[in-house]
């Protein structure tokens, strides 16, 4: 039986022990400037898997991720320290695809709002191709006497 509310709790210590172990202890020239997201802890407490990104273009992010590899003992063991769990959970380190992902929505929003503009300039100078008014409106009561009397129907005097 796994408990996430311990393992919610192991995860964000783990966070934030990386992220302060990330910004004191690790001198490598190969990082850059790194911020841990998320993290997350399978329910057996073994495995953590560190989402991270990298502020800079790709190749900063190859070395930063190489950095990262190359500092994951270190990491792991200030982890075992400082949160005092019977197994120290092994670290994964995975780029967080989330800016990836906001800069693909942020282009289709701004196409979506091109295609409005367009839309907008195109109906600017636009008619109607009906009537201005197309949907049926109730009889008024005036109409309704006149359609009867025209209709044909006997009334008590043509009897």
């Amino acid at each position: 039986m796994t408990d996430t509310a311990r393992a919610r709790k192991l995860a964000d210590r783990i966070r934030v022990v990386v992220a302060e172990t990330l910004q004191r202890r690790i001198k490598d020239p190969r990082l850059g400037y790194v911020t841990i997201t998320d993290t997350r802890v399978t329910g057996d407490l073994r495995e953590a898997t560190v989402f991270y990104t990298v502020y800079g273009d790709d190749e900063e992010r190859a070395a930063s991720a190489a950095a990262l590899e190359s500092a994951k003992g270190v990491l792991r063991s200030e982890v075992g320290r400082q949160t005092g769990v019977r197994f120290t959970p092994s670290l994964t380190f995975v780029p967080d695809a989330l800016p990836e992902n906001a800069r693909t929505i942020d282009d289709l929003l701004a196409r979506a709002r091109a295609s409005d503009a367009q839309v907008r300039q195109a109906s600017s100078g636009a008619a109607y191709a009906g009537e201005p008014d197309p949907y049926r409106k109730p009889a008024r009561e005036d109409d309704a006497e006149d359609a009867g009397d025209a209709g044909g129907r006997a009334t008590g005097e043509d009897a």
